[in-house]
């Protein structure tokens, strides 16, 4: 099996069909790789990642999961899946050694590993100190890691995770990534949405949903060097003069805010990266600006995601 999860010409509409919530989507994850799905709210991730769960069928398209087709043969597809959706799913006046339990025995893990097993998931979840309280009382950081812990207990071959980040706090947010990231070393493949670029980052694979449809997908790095233009970052005061200086310096394609600084495209062709800094410094000084910033900075995934939005629009 090459693919664990191989998905072709994917789409879905609930009413109308002209108005797809997803639209020929592809994508193939292989054993012990981390997909990320990324997206703002209304993208079409959770509608995705639903049907490669087997939760409902697409009007179009194929797909296999752990080598079975999503459609033809669910409940194949279902034991050898964790799935954790978006919204805290498990019980709130069980603990959280009598969920995962209950969610072993829902998913037929044998009587003489079952022990073993859910104290490995404690200990892989960082929960052992918190498995007599009850879920409902556990921080949201926690609830996800149980959730994650339960949807992981029967040891499945592919993990389909729906925002498991979104509403947790930093340090939770980090614990829950490097828990993913012991998951994938053991050779699980793992598909995972999430609203938040910077998430993109630690994915081998990123694919990138906009209005249902996807507009890019690549390594990382394959993406970010992809981009025909380099990034410039201001940061000077006072800023309404700031942002005129930007807007009137030749070679600059684009800016944005970003808190209290501005982020600017320039073309990489010719030099322009080096010449418009050299352009910038000149006015800042010469305007006795108060320049707090002024470098060139590696492109992330969050100005791929704009430039590829951009490029979709144009295309529509």
């Amino acid at each position: 099996m090459d693919y664990a999860i191989e998905a072709k010409g994917l789409a879905q509409w609930y009413g109308r069909r002209e108005r797809r919530a997803i639209d020929g989507i592809d994508l193939a994850v292989r054993p012990g790789e981390l997909y990320g799905l990324v997206g703002p709210d209304g993208a079409g991730k959770t509608t995705t990642l639903r049907i490669l769960s087997s939760v409902m069928h697409a009007r179009e398209g194929t797909a296999t999961v752990a080598g079975f087709d999503v459609r033809r043969d669910a409940e194949a597809v279902r034991r050898r899946i964790g799935y954790m959706p978006q919204a805290f799913s498990l019980y709130p006046d069980l603990t959280v050694r009598e969920n995962l339990d209950f969610f072993a025995d829902v998913n037929q893990v044998r009587e003489d590993v079952r022990a073993t097993r859910i104290a490995e998931m404690l200990a892989f979840s960082r929960l052992e100190e918190f498995q007599t309280r009850r879920a409902g009382n556990l921080s949201g950081g926690m609830k996800k890691k149980l959730a994650l812990a339960c949807a992981l207990v029967h040891s499945p071959e592919v993990l389909i995770l729906d925002e498991p980040s979104t509403g947790v706090d930093p340090v939770s947010r980090r614990e829950l990534w490097q828990i993913l990231a012991e998951v994938v070393h053991q050779g699980v493949a793992v598909l995972v949405s999430t609203p938040y670029m910077d998430e993109a980052e630690r994915c081998h694979t990123v694919g990138m949903l906009y209005e249902g449809r996807m507009v890019a997908s690549g390594a990382p790095g394959e993406l970010t060097a992809d981009l025909p233009f380099g990034i410039i970052e201001v940061k000077a005061r006072p800023r309404k003069r700031m942002r005129e200086i930007v807007s009137q310096t030749a070679g600059v394609g684009a800016w944005r805010p970003v808190g209290d600084r501005l982020r600017l495209s320039v073309a990489r062709a010719n030099d322009q990266v080096r010449q418009v800094l050299k352009s910038l410094e000149a006015t800042l000084t010469a305007e006795s600006l108060d320049t707090r910033l002024l470098r060139a900075v590696r492109p992330d995934m969050e100005d791929v995601f704009v430039h590829r939005v951009a490029q979709a629009r144009a295309g529509a």
